[in-house]
Parts: C-alpha cells; structure tokens; sequence
C-alpha cells in the first residue's frame, strides 16, 4: 500500500490471485448414477481449477478457483453433464463455510458414532413446519435440527433403517444432499490442505 493508502500494482496482483477453496458435492453419485473421480480430477484441472481433489467414488471434491461460488457451480454442472452425463444437483460450499458446519453442529454428543451424525447442505431455508413434522416422523432417540441451511440428522439406529431418513428428503422440502460425519471430516481435512 503507499503512503496514501492507494493499493500499489504488486498487491493489485497479489488480490487477482487471490482464490477460495470450494467442496463439491455432487447429488445422487451411487448406484447407476457414477463419477469417475480420475477423469473428474482430470477434466476440472483441464477446466482451469486448481488442487482439484476428490474423496471416495461417491460425489465429493474439492478445489481452488478465483471465480466465484455460482460461476463455478455453472462450469462444473457443464463439465459433468458433457463429459459424464451427470445432470443432478451440485452444491458448491466454502471452506470456511464447511468448517461452520462443523462448528455450529447441535449434537455434538452423536460424535463417538459418527456414521450415525449426517449434514445435509440445503439449498434454500425449509418450508414452515418441514422440521416439524419430521420431528414427528422420528423413531426414538432420532434428532434433527437445521442451522443456517444446514440439516443436522442423528440417526443412532443406523440412517438406512431410519424412519426419520426415510421421510427425510421429501420431507425438507427443498433440494439438499447429506454425508455422514465420517465424510464431512475428511472433507474438511482435504480442503485444509489446499
């Protein structure tokens, strides 16, 4: 900065290249539905962005990128569906965004499970009563609460015989995808290595 306060041309540069870390999380990858997560390193590299990582075969990545949160929500949707025929949702989170999520978690005495603790980003607030009634869906010992688009879920019975995951998706009533604790950590520790 000189000695006016004005940003000299050094530091013009040093803000371009300023970049935000951003988590991937590709709904409905499983099943039929795939991602190969070596040609989807390669084609996001390919794309422009930066210490593209992913975590297991089932729709997690990471990367750096200078654009911001829609633009790269934009071409990444374009790559998938060109290169892999993947058309579903893909919701794009911070790094810092991610490490609030873990911070602002309700039930932190679910984390001795944590295959049994989920997080699912959601993308708009939940319609009144949503939370509710799926409180009212809940077997025993179930939990959900939702902070900041984030639904937390504790199903310490397991999540595939869950009453409360069962209902859990319509349920919401807007477009989201959940991981399990297990996952959101190794997520959070792949972005933090960026």
């Amino acid at each position: 900065m000189t000695a006016r306060g004005e940003i000299d041309g050094e530091e013009v540069r040093d803000l371009a290249r300023a970049k935000t870390v951003y988590i991937l999380l590709f709904r409905g990858v499983g099943g039929a539905t795939q991602l190969p997560v070596k040609q989807l390193r390669e084609k996001l590299t390919e794309a422009g962005f930066d210490k593209v990582a992913t975590y297991i075969n089932s729709g997690n990545a990471a990367l750096s990128s200078g654009k911001g949160r829609e633009t790269v929500r934009a071409e990444v949707a374009k790559i998938c569906k060109a290169e892999f025929g993947f058309d579903k949702d893909i919701h794009v989170v911070t790094r810092e965004e991610w490490a609030d999520l873990i911070a602002k978690n309700p039930f932190k005495d679910a984390l001795d499970v944590p295959k049994f603790l989920h997080a699912a980003v959601l993308a708009d607030d939940p319609p009144k009563g949503a939370v509710e009634k799926l409180r009212e869906a809940a077997a025993d010992g179930e939990r959900i609460e939702v902070v900041e688009r984030v639904a937390y879920l504790h199903t310490p019975n397991g999540f595939g015989t869950s009453k409360l995951a069962v209902k859990f998706d319509k349920g919401i009533g807007v477009a989201n995808t959940a991981r399990n604790w297990n996952t959101v950590v190794k997520l959070m520790e792949m972005a933090e290595g960026m």
